[in-house]
């Protein structure tokens, strides 16, 4: 498969690091509507961490409230909110315009879909920002790009998508124009999701022991998540080994429904809702399975910091699942629904430990080799710098020689029809 042709003319060394001397780094300013506690957050601010350079100066901009995740977010790079009152607030173009001209911006990354693709893309055009491109996590919401976005296409430099099944969904089902289609494949930091043991505190803290089977499920309580799919097939792994304790991280408005589902099944002194944490690295390393039940999916971040943790996934074959979980050598892709066999899968698991190690490793060299945070942001690298280059009609700056000889991690969609 071969690179887009993004790069730029070449122009004699010197002339290149003088423009570049003169410019500066990139400016790139990210904008998201806010910062809750989710997979593209947290994707978000790894990127942003590490894109720091002498060549990329991030920024971050929440059109609405900053969220839990802007403390984080202000101590890293330079950081702006609220420039959005409330849906009909039409002063958020002036605002976040007059914004990207005061901060000297070169590209803007809009995160997601929604006011913040639409409000984002516009006032770059307005101001005459290079680069536009837009950022999606999601298949349908709330991703989900309606009639109004589809008209700024036009000035939209690119589309980045997480895998290639994501891609395809994209061009096929968003009408997304596959020129301007990129794969960028999420990444996970793996050194800080790294195999071992839990800290013992922690299962003092849950009431645990280490002899206890453990099966968790790390997702924000989102209908698209499906948690009572993975509470009902809870009932039936518990059914099969009684001495079972699950899991639930991460926190929404679904939560008192979700607990009172749990407690109709019997579940009750099975499964503990812990809410949002910020140990999701450690809690994984006391679960022996990890799971997913969604209806809808991308390429789920939770997934890579269980492999990446050594820990082997049991999801349903929804959207770019496939192309993360290498089926029985990392883990179990099942059949979307069919919660009966996902049961199978992880009482396959937790009764056989060898299996477990085995499959467990596996997905750990399949995260370095693969879905390192490294390799993600060298591919936003690439793009970025890219278009910029080919917009401005000059060469990389001196130094980056090695981004633009190596193996591109920035590659064309494929075309193949959606499985």
């Amino acid at each position: 498969m071969s690179a887009p042709q993004i790069l730029a003319p070449q122009q004699p060394p010197s002339r290149s690091a003088q423009w570049w001397q003169h410019h500066g780094p990139l400016r790139v300013m990210f904008i998201n509507t806010v910062m809750d506690v989710g997979g593209a957050e947290t994707l978000l601010l790894n990127l942003v961490d590490r894109l720091r350079s002498p060549w990329f100066a991030p920024e971050v901009c929440c059109l609405k409230q900053s969220g839990a995740l802007g403390p984080e977010f202000r101590r890293r790079v330079p950081f702006f909110a609220r420039l959005l009152a409330h849906k009909y607030d039409l002063r958020v173009l002036p605002r976040l315009a007059w914004l990207l001209r005061k901060r000297r911006i070169d590209a803007v990354v809009t995160v997601g879909a929604g006011d913040r693709m639409f409000w984002g893309r516009l006032a770059a055009w307005c101001v005459g920002v290079p680069v536009a491109i837009t950022a999606l996590h999601s298949t349908g919401w709330p991703d989900r790009i309606q009639w109004l976005n589809r008209q700024l296409n036009w000035c939209t430099a690119g589309f980045v998508a997480v895998a290639q099944a994501h891609a395809r969904y994209l061009i096929q089902e968003e009408k997304l124009p596959a020129e301007k289609v990129f794969v960028v494949p999420n990444g996970v930091d793996v050194e800080r999701f790294l195999p071992g043991q839990p800290p013992p505190r922690l299962y003092q803290e849950l009431g645990l022991s280490p002899e206890v089977p453990v099966v968790g499920i790390v997702a924000a309580l989102r209908p698209e998540k499906n948690h009572e799919g993975f509470l009902r097939m809870a009932r039936n792994v518990a059914d099969q080994v009684p001495q079972v304790r699950f899991l639930v991280v991460g926190d929404g408005p679904r939560r008192e429904e979700l607990e009172e589902l749990a407690r109709s099944l019997d579940l009750q002194q099975h499964v503990l809702f812990l809410g949002t944490r910020r140990d999701v690295e450690e809690l994984l390393r006391l679960m022996h399975v990890v799971v997913l039940t969604s209806h809808v999916e991308a390429a789920p971040v939770t997934i890579l910091e269980a492999m990446a943790t050594g820990r082997p996934f049991v999801a349903p074959a929804v959207g770019s699942i496939p192309e993360l979980i290498a089926d029985g050598e990392t883990g179990f892709v099942v059949p979307p629904g069919e919660l009966e066999i996902h049961a199978q899968r992880v009482v396959q698991l937790l009764q056989d430990a060898a299996l477990r190690e085995r499959l467990g490793q596996a997905a750990r060299r399949r995260a370095e080799r693969h879905y390192s945070l490294e390799s993600m942001v060298r591919g936003y690298q690439q793009l970025l710098l890219g278009l910029f280059c080919r917009k401005r009609g000059v060469a990389p700056p001196p130094g980056l020689e090695e981004l633009w000889s190596a193996q591109p991690q920035v590659v064309p969609a494929e075309l193949p029809a959606c499985p």
